[in-house]
């Protein structure tokens, strides 16, 4: 995956749209799915879905008189690049700075320590 900034909220909720539907799919489809929570008017999502398509997020197909949609770059993709922004933005690459700042905040309890100290034991190579 290229080097990608972090995606506006607008952009990024069309891409959860994206990512949560069979693909290709239709800029059409878009708005009707985005239109009850979101109340935007067509050309608002038609520009959403063009700066993504500049910005590499996505690719096009003109199919008669609609033009379909194909992610790029997986929600995967995107969220690890994003949670790695993050923590060297804000906690200079520090994971335990970023744990730290989750128990301190509150956000992290007891029971996610635990399950942490179980991932990571999964995670050691086996001798």
């Amino acid at each position: 995956m290229g080097d990608y900034n972090c995606l506006p909220d607008a952009e990024f909720d069309v891409m959860q749209i994206i990512w949560g539907q069979p693909v290709p799919i239709s800029s059409v489809r878009i708005f009707t799915l985005a239109a009850p929570e979101k109340m935007w008017k067509p050309q608002t999502v038609l520009t959403l879905l063009t700066r993504l398509e500049k910005r590499g997020f996505l690719s096009s197909e003109k199919k008669g008189k609609e033009r379909y949609y194909m992610p790029l770059v997986t929600r995967e993709e995107y969220l690890n690049m994003e949670t790695g922004l993050f923590v060297k933005r804000f906690h200079k690459n520090s994971l335990t700075g970023l744990m730290s700042a989750l128990f301190a905040g509150g956000k992290m309890k007891e029971k996610d320590l635990s399950e942490i100290e179980k991932w990571l034991e999964k995670q050691k190579p086996e001798s």
